[in-house]
C-alpha cells in the first residue's frame, strides 16, 4: 500500500488561507443574501400589505418607558371599569342619536303631510266626529341632482326724448349690470366653480364630467370646461393665490412636500419626464394657507425662489434641496425616522419581528417621543416647550447614545442601517423641535395636505400643458385653504367668480376681505357644524 506523501509547511498555510478566503467569501454571501431577503419583504409589504404603520406590541413598549405611569394609570382604570361597564350602552345609544341629530340639523325641511278627508273622519263606530290624536314623523334624505338652466342677463338701455329731438347729443344711459366672469362666453360663476369643485374637490376628470353632462341632455365638451378652468385659475383665482402667498412668507412656522406630475407638453423635454408639484402650508400660527407650486424639476432654487423673504421653522422631510434657503431652521420629520425602524424591523423574517431586536429598539424611542407628544396635544406652545425639554430631551439623549453604538455595528446598506444613518445624518433637524412650543414632531400636516393632489393625479395621470399645470396649481390652493378654513369650496369659488371681476383687484385691502380666512366673508360659503 502506498503511504500518502506528507503535505509541506507550505502546502498546509496555502489551504488554511483558501479556507479563510472562501470562510470571508460564505460570510460576504450570506450577508448579501441577508440584505437581498430584506429588500424583497420591504418591496413586498410596500405592494401587498397595509400602510399602517402601528405596531401590534406598541402598548407593550411604551411601558417598557413608563412602567410606574402606566400601572398608576391601570390601578384607576380597574376602579372605575365596573361603573363604566355599566353606563356604555346608554351611551352608545344616546351617542348615535345624537350623531344623526347633528347631522339633520342643518338640512332644509320638506313637510309632507297625510290627513283624512272630511267623511274619512267619521268614527266608524258611532259615526261622530274624529279629532286629530297625535302624530307619526318618519325621516327620510332627498336627494335632487344638480340642475342646470340658461339664465339671459339683459341690459335694458336709456335714452332722452326731448334730447333726440331737441339737442345734438343724446344721453344715454344703461342699467347697471355685473361684469360677466369672461365676456363672450356662455361661462357662469355657479358653472365654472361646479366643474372647478368636482375635479379638484372631488378628483372627477373632465372626460367624466363631459360624460356626465351628455347624460343630462347638455353637449358641453371638455376642451370648452378646460379652457374655463384654465380662465378661471390664470386669469381670477391666481389674484387670491398671489396674496395668499404674502401672507405665507410672513409667517414663522411652514411646512414643505413635493411629489411628481407628468406634463406631456413641455417644450424641450420628453413626454415621460417627470415634474414636480411642491407644497407650502402653514403651521400652527394662525389661519391655515396650503399652497402648490409647479416646476419642471426637484431643483434647490425653486424652494429658494418661492420662500424668498420666509424668516422661520420649515418642517421637512430630509430631502437637501431645502437645505440653502438663506434665512430658515429647518425642522426634521420623527414620522418619517419612525418609518424607516418600522420598515427594518418588517424586513426581517417574521419569527424574529417578536424578538428584542436592535430595530424594535429604535422604533421603541421614536414611539416614545410620539406618547410625550400625545400629553401636549392640546397644551399652549409654552407648556409644550417646557415639557419637552423635561421629558422629550432625557428620551433624545439616550437614543443619540443608542445610534452611535448601533452605526458601529449594523451593515450600512441594511435596511437597519439606513434607518441609522437618516436618524445620525438629520441629527441637527430632529432635535429642532425643542427649541419652539409651535413646532411639531412630525411634517405630517404637509403631507396630509399633499395627499388630495396625489389622489386626483390617479385620476387624472397627467396635465397636458405647464399652462395647466400650473392653473392644476393655482386650483388645488385655493379648494385645499378653502377647506381648512371651513368654507364649503364650492360656494367660495362661486363667490370669487362672482366678485373678482367687479372689483379692483389692484386693492390689497379689497382682495384681503375676500381671503379664505376673511371675517368679511358671507356666512352662506361656511360650512354649517
Amino acid at each position: 500500500m502506498t503511504k500518502s506523501p506528507t503535505p509541506t509547511v507550505e502546502q498546509v498555510e496555502s489551504l488554511e488561507q483558501k479556507c479563510v478566503s472562501l470562510q470571508q467569501q460564505n460570510e460576504q454571501l450570506m450577508r448579501k443574501i441577508a440584505w437581498y431577503e430584506e429588500k424583497l419583504r420591504v418591496q413586498l409589504k410596500h405592494r401587498y400589505a397595509a400602510s399602517s404603520e402601528r405596531t401590534d406590541a406598541e402598548t407593550i413598549q411604551l411601558r417598557l418607558f413608563n412602567e410606574a405611569e402606566w400601572e398608576s394609570d391601570s390601578a384607576e382604570a380597574d376602579e372605575v371599569a365596573e361603573v363604566e361597564t355599566q353606563q356604555v350602552a346608554a351611551h352608545e345609544r344616546k351617542k348615535r342619536q345624537g350623531l344623526r341629530e347633528e347631522f339633520l340639523k342643518n338640512l332644509p325641511v320638506e313637510r309632507v303631510e297625510y290627513r283624512l278627508t272630511q267623511a274619512e273622519q267619521e268614527c266608524a263606530c258611532c259615526g261622530g266626529p274624529m279629532h286629530e290624536m297625535s302624530q307619526e314623523i318618519r325621516k327620510e334624505l332627498k336627494i335632487i341632482p344638480a340642475q342646470m338652466k340658461l339664465v339671459e342677463h339683459v341690459q335694458y338701455i336709456y335714452a332722452c326724448r326731448h334730447c333726440e329731438h331737441n339737442d345734438i347729443q343724446t344721453p344715454i344711459v344703461k342699467a347697471p349690470m355685473p361684469r360677466p366672469f369672461q365676456s363672450g362666453s356662455l361661462a357662469s360663476p355657479s358653472a365654472v366653480a361646479y366643474i372647478v369643485s368636482k375635479k379638484f374637490v372631488e378628483g372627477m376628470p373632465l372626460y367624466r364630467q363631459e360624460q356626465q353632462f351628455i347624460r343630462r341632455n347638455v353637449l358641453l365638451s371638455r376642451q370648452t370646461m378646460a379652457n374655463w378652468v384654465l380662465h378661471g385659475s390664470n386669469h381670477w383665482l391666481s389674484k387670491i393665490y398671489h396674496r395668499m402667498h404674502e401672507e405665507l412668507v410672513q409667517r414663522r412656522y411652514l411646512h414643505a412636500d413635493e411629489t411628481t406630475l407628468q406634463v406631456l407638453n413641455e417644450s424641450g423635454r420628453e413626454a415621460e419626464t417627470k415634474s414636480y408639484m411642491w407644497l407650502y402650508r402653514s403651521g400652527r400660527d394662525g389661519p391655515s394657507i396650503v399652497l402648490y407650486d409647479y416646476q419642471t424639476t426637484r431643483a434647490k432654487e425653486h424652494p429658494r425662489k418661492f420662500l424668498a423673504g420666509f424668516k422661520g421653522y420649515l418642517h421637512v422631510d430630509g430631502y437637501q434641496g431645502y437645505n440653502e434657503l438663506p434665512d430658515a431652521t429647518l425642522v426634521g420629520c420623527w414620522a418619517h425616522a419612525r418609518r424607516k425602524f418600522d420598515e427594518a424591523l418588517k424586513a426581517l423574517p417574521a419569527n424574529k419581528r417578536t424578538t428584542s431586536v436592535a430595530a424594535r429598539e429604535g422604533l421603541e424611542y421614536c414611539n416614545r417621543l410620539f406618547a410625550i407628544e400625545r400629553k401636549f396635544k392640546d397644551a399652549t406652545p409654552e407648556e409644550r416647550y417646557n415639557g419637552r425639554l423635561v421629558q422629550s430631551r432625557s428620551v433624545l439623549d439616550a437614543f443619540l447614545a443608542w445610534l452611535e453604538e448601533q452605526n458601529a455595528q449594523v451593515l450600512p446598506k441594511s435596511t437597519l442601517g439606513v434607518a441609522v444613518s437618516y436618524c445620525l445624518n438629520q441629527w441637527s433637524k430632529l432635535k429642532a423641535f425643542l427649541e419652539d412650543g409651535h413646532l411639531e414632531i412630525d411634517n405630517n400636516r404637509s403631507e396630509r395636505s399633499i395627499k388630495p393632489f396625489v389622489i386626483g393625479r390617479k385620476n387624472f395621470l397627467f396635465a397636458n400643458t405647464p399652462r395647466g399645470a400650473t392653473a392644476s396649481a393655482i386650483a388645488y390652493s385655493i379648494v385645499e385653504t378653502a377647506k381648512e378654513n371651513g368654507l364649503n369650496p364650492f360656494t367660495y369659488l362661486e363667490y370669487l367668480f362672482e366678485q373678482l371681476p367687479n372689483v379692483d383687484t389692484d386693492d390689497h385691502e379689497v382682495l384681503a376681505d375676500l381671503l379664505p380666512w376673511s371675517e368679511n366673508l358671507p356666512d352662506t360659503i361656511r360650512k354649517r357644524h
